[in-house]
């Protein structure tokens, strides 16, 4: 990997856009890379805008904060961008030439025709995914809606293996000791409850991972 790659999320509260970024960065510093992870959010309150930010390199990562020119721009939940429930409007902002979009949606939205020209100067890739739909189909809970985006930017990216991937998860319901916020840590409780056992957690959020990185569908933008 050339360059430090920076990945913005953009969600509502209660959808594990934290606990996403936190599985994402562990798996790629397990798989030997260089990883930071930085939440922001307003109130801890259900549907509040909420995003992470991630970076992943082979080289020494000196930024800290806030990603204002991401990479890869996950959108877990549609009314970020058509309520415009996020902390940067448009919801693309920043994005670098040949970036990449994952947005969660069971169909295309109705983007303008400006917003479309922008991203198509941009020669950005733009893909849709029915994260929550196939959470709740494949992992029994809307809660595993994070577990498909993950899937989904695998699926498109290749940035991390699913081995790696596996044993994030397992690092972070299986006893490891991070906390971003009392809501954070309630989210994590709230979904080892959907589940008898954390090796069912592990199984059934995996096989989320595996199969929504097959269900992306790209969209021209031009």
């Amino acid at each position: 990997m050339a360059q430090t790659m920076r990945i913005r999320m953009s969600g509502l509260g209660g959808q594990g856009v934290v606990t996403a970024a936190h599985i994402l960065s562990l798996a790629a510093t397990l798989e030997g890379k260089e990883s930071t992870v930085n939440p922001f959010f307003g109130a801890e309150k259900r549907l509040a805008p909420a995003e992470s930010y991630v970076r992943i390199s082979d080289s020494r990562i000196h930024e800290r904060g806030e990603i204002l020119s991401p990479n890869i721009i996950m959108i877990f939940h549609p009314h970020v961008i058509t309520l415009g429930k996020c902390y940067t409007m448009p919801f693309f902002d920043g994005l670098q030439k040949d970036g990449i979009l994952l947005v969660n949606s069971d169909e295309p939205l109705n983007l303008s025709q400006e917003e479309l020209d922008k991203l198509s100067q941009l020669e950005a890739r733009l893909f849709y995914i029915p994260a929550t739909k196939l959470a709740v189909e494949i992992g029994g809970t809307e809660l595993a809606s994070n577990m498909a985006m993950l899937g989904g930017l695998l699926g498109v990216t290749k940035l991390v293996s699913l081995e790696a991937t596996e044993k994030s998860l397992i690092d972070r319901f299986g006893g490891g000791q991070f906390v971003a916020s009392g809501s954070t840590a309630a989210l994590d409780d709230a979904l080892k409850g959907k589940y008898k056992k954390i090796s069912q957690l592990i199984e059934q959020n995996m096989n989320v991972i595996k199969q929504s990185g097959e269900s992306c569908q790209e969209f021209r933008i031009a």
